[in-house]
């Protein structure tokens, strides 16, 4: 029996690119290309780095929402790589997803009445009479009136969108959810009501979040740990509390050297990164953060770091030859 409420080993996926007068592959995306982690039950996650760096197909692979090209996913000691479509369908009811943006993902025709019955109907849960008791409870749950279910999303702001959001991936009382990029498209002052929300939540019903975000401080917020991606790979997992003081990897310390502080009397070293972020369709060989490090050596061009462990409670992974003899540079 496993520790981890949800473990992923040597996760890989490959998109196929096809070109040609016969439409044959020609070449692959390599979104992710071995990525393994742990989570415990009631924890959170997060999932930070540049764009394209695999963080929402890592969250949608979890999920099934894509199938793997290689590796295992292991939810509650249950290997689910493999599961066929209608035993995943019932194992989804403990797995759900917060998408990025609350318009495109809610259908603009059905009333939120509709929306939030949906997957109740789906899995033939209760009757109508029970299902509209329960619907009425989910918009409590995330603070809106029972009126808004007779309203159509466009009639909401961002926010209360993101909330209705959320009320129809804790209507079947999952045990995990990935929170793909929750906040990111609400303005400031909204994203902590909906960080708070998903924390009361959290405690109340005993989720464990992976979290997915591109804002290092919105991450430490709500995170136990973090993980940092860069072109498929994990190159540092670190305790949230500590990723500011004691970040190992180069490319984390270029991540928290971006945070801003709001006292402007503090002066703060910032690592620019040299050059662009490679395509994932030609990785570069051995370190694939080696095209942008300040202290890339020969070894890094031609051999993949392992992520190793860099203290005691082996809570601190790092993928870099020399993370032990560059410190923290910040």
């Amino acid at each position: 029996m496993s520790e981890y409420f949800l473990e992923v080993k040597n996760l890989k996926k490959h998109f196929p690119i096809y070109g040609g007068v016969f439409l044959r592959q020609i070449a692959s995306v390599f979104a992710l290309d071995g990525v393994s982690f742990g989570i415990k039950k009631g924890e959170t996650i997060g999932l930070v780095g540049e764009s394209g760096c695999g963080k929402t197909t890592l969250g949608r692979t979890i999920l099934r929402l894509y199938d793997p090209t290689e590796g295992e996913i292991y939810f509650q000691n249950v290997n689910i790589t493999q599961l066929p479509q209608k035993k995943m369908q019932s194992m989804r009811r403990e797995m759900q997803m917060i998408f990025q943006d609350p318009f495109e993902s809610l259908n603009s025709r059905h009333t939120v009445r509709s929306i939030l019955e949906e997957p109740f109907i789906i899995h033939k849960i209760g009757t109508h009479k029970e299902r509209e008791k329960k619907i009425d409870e989910l918009l409590e749950r995330v603070e809106l009136p029972s009126s808004a279910k007779d309203r159509y999303p466009h009639e909401f702001s961002g926010g209360q969108r993101q909330r209705i959001g959320i009320a129809r991936a804790i209507a079947l009382e999952p045990k995990l959810i990935v929170c793909d990029e929750p906040v990111s498209a609400l303005d400031v002052s909204i994203q902590s009501q909906i960080l708070n929300l998903l924390l009361d939540l959290q405690q109340s019903m005993g989720l464990t979040y992976i979290f997915i975000a591109h804002d290092l401080s919105v991450v430490k917020h709500i995170s136990d740990h973090v993980i940092v991606m860069y072109l498929g790979h994990v190159v540092e997992f670190i305790e949230a509390k500590i990723i500011n003081q004691n970040p190992l990897h180069p490319y984390t310390q270029a991540l928290v050297s971006a945070i801003p502080i709001p006292d402007p009397t503090i002066k703060k070293k910032k690592i620019i990164l040299q050059g662009d972020v490679p395509s994932p369709i030609h990785p570069p060989s051995g370190c694939r953060f080696h095209t942008r490090c300040p202290y890339v050596q020969e070894i890094c061009k031609n051999e993949i770091p392992a992520l190793t462990n860099h203290s005691s409670d082996g809570e601190h992974l790092v993928a870099c030859h020399f993370a032990g003899e560059i410190g923290n540079s910040l």
